[in-house]
């Protein structure tokens, strides 16, 4: 799909991304804060794993290692706040669209972009927010018209002389916006406690191995999509009707195969459809079944 082609109603518009990664973290002490590692992740990876749908994604920051290319981009003078920063992003976009992200969002998804970017065209509104647990706006976890922001940034440097200071309402007051709850993917780490809880809330049964999985996909540069519950069930079948060590082993060996194929999701799937029936075999043998000789015949009795 280009971005001349109109999309279908409910769907996701073709967008860029802009991240804002600056500020002085005052209350984490001053730390590095998109670096501060949530799952094993910098915050700032996380979101970027979010926004991987970008046509172009850009950090108003220092350049960094990111576990996904980005564009770079500081405002002038640095640190001068998030308008600021979000005009000096915005000039490194061409899409229709923007999400416009802050880099401590430890549970945002692409699904919840992709619903922002459709509110947002389906409306026909400025830009679609999220809102808090408490109803609150956040500006930093939006989609925008990047004509809209444009617009407004440059009334705004017209009326106040530049920019530098003032604060994202002074932006926000002046576009019409759609807003849309989400207390999780709204969630961001402002204090040591916030990240606590994140890292706690991670661990929890219910999300724990979609996590782990999603690490591990961006520790190894992998953006592969698989049914997890199809490897699980092999490793379950391997490790049942084989031996334990085999389930880790022949989930390995699968993605071996399919890497060789050079193929996507469907190779995994095919691989791993032959290895579980080869696993039930095993388990068919062991168990006294499958007593067939060669071409199919049954064995003759040994009595």
């Amino acid at each position: 799909m280009t971005e001349n082609t109109p999309a279908a109603p409910g769907t996701a518009a073709p967008y860029d991304a802009v991240v804002l990664a600056g500020g002085a973290a005052r209350r984490l002490g001053g730390a590095d804060k998109p670096a501060v590692r949530v799952g094993g992740r910098a915050l700032l990876d996380r979101v970027l794993t979010a926004c991987a749908g970008a046509a172009t994604t850009v950090v108003v920051a220092g350049a960094r290692p990111t576990a996904r290319p980005v564009r770079w981009a500081r405002e002038e003078p640095s640190g001068g706040g998030p308008v600021a920063a979000l005009e000096a992003g915005l000039r490194l976009t061409t899409a229709e669209y923007a999400a416009v992200l802050s880099a401590d969002l430890p549970f945002l998804e692409a699904a919840t972009l992709e619903r922002l970017l459709a509110v947002l065209r389906d409306t026909g509104a400025d830009g679609a927010m999220l809102t808090d647990a408490e109803g609150r706006d956040q500006p930093l976890v939006a989609a925008y018209r990047t004509a809209a922001l444009r617009r407004e940034l440059a009334a705004l440097a017209a009326g106040h002389g530049g920019l530098t200071g003032l604060p994202l309402r002074r932006l926000t007051g002046a576009l019409q916006l759609t807003r849309v709850p989400d207390p999780l993917a709204s969630f961001d780490c402002d204090t040591w406690d916030d990240i606590a809880d994140a890292r706690a809330r991670i661990r929890e049964h219910g999300h724990v191995l979609d996590e782990w999985i999603s690490a591990v996909k961006d520790e190894l540069g992998i953006d592969l999509d698989v049914d997890t519950g199809l490897l699980l069930d092999l490793a379950r079948d391997a490790a049942h009707g084989v031996a334990r060590p085999a389930a880790p082993l022949t989930t390995f060996l699968v993605g071996y195969a399919a890497a060789r194929a050079e193929g996507g999701p469907e190779a995994v799937a095919e691989a791993a459809r032959k290895a579980a029936a080869l696993a039930l075999r095993w388990e068919e043998e062991s168990s006294g079944g499958g007593q067939e000789g060669a071409g199919g015949a049954p064995a003759p009795d040994p009595r």
